[in-house]
């Protein structure tokens, strides 16, 4: 209720590495906004954890929107744990299942790296260029960053996006014609 007085915009549901705990956020929101009456948009995000492509608990992407689409988020996607190269074929799957909802991603930097000057792989640069790939072939709504990224990640990627148009949905459609 607090996030409701202070004037929240979204509600966020992010870094999930287990389905069940995202329910329960699902519900208690669902809740929260019954009671207020004031409904806000829901963006969910959860966590590959390692190459399998899959949550910590056991289901895959497309299972992972399975579990939370009724839940009719603004946007649904990935972020933390990987670095945009090894996250591409699971946001690449993630675009394809949710295909009438926003796609969100906000890899890593890399993995982490104590000999890496940021303590991450993948420089500004690079991050720019792997999440400019995401854009280019239509898989990106909402870009940006988590662990080890900088402002500077941030503005590289802002800078190759800006080129691209977001990724094209019946949502995004309704709304336009809105």
């Amino acid at each position: 209720a607090a996030l409701l007085e202070g004037g929240c915009d979204l509600f966020l549901v992010e870094t999930i590495f287990d389905t069940l705990n995202a329910k329960a956020a699902i519900f208690a929101l669902d809740e929260l906004m019954e009671e207020t009456g004031e409904r806000l948009p829901v963006v969910i995000s959860g966590t590959v954890t390692d190459a399998s492509g899959r949550i910590l608990s056991g289901q895959t992407v497309a299972a992972f929107w399975h579990s939370v689409r009724h839940a009719r988020p603004l946007a649904v996607g990935l972020n933390c744990a990987l670095g945009a190269a090894v996250m591409r074929p699971y946001i690449e799957e993630l675009s394809k299942v949710a295909a009438d909802t926003y796609i969100s991603c906000y890899p890593n930097a890399g993995l982490p790296n104590p000999m890496a000057e940021t303590g991450f792989d993948e420089t500004p640069e690079i991050t720019g260029g792997l999440m400019e790939e995401f854009a280019r072939v239509g898989f990106l709504n909402i870009a940006g960053g988590c662990c080890g990224t900088t402002p500077e990640h941030i503005a590289e990627i802002a800078r190759r996006l800006r080129l691209y148009r977001p990724r094209q949905t019946k949502l995004f459609s309704k709304l336009l014609a809105a």
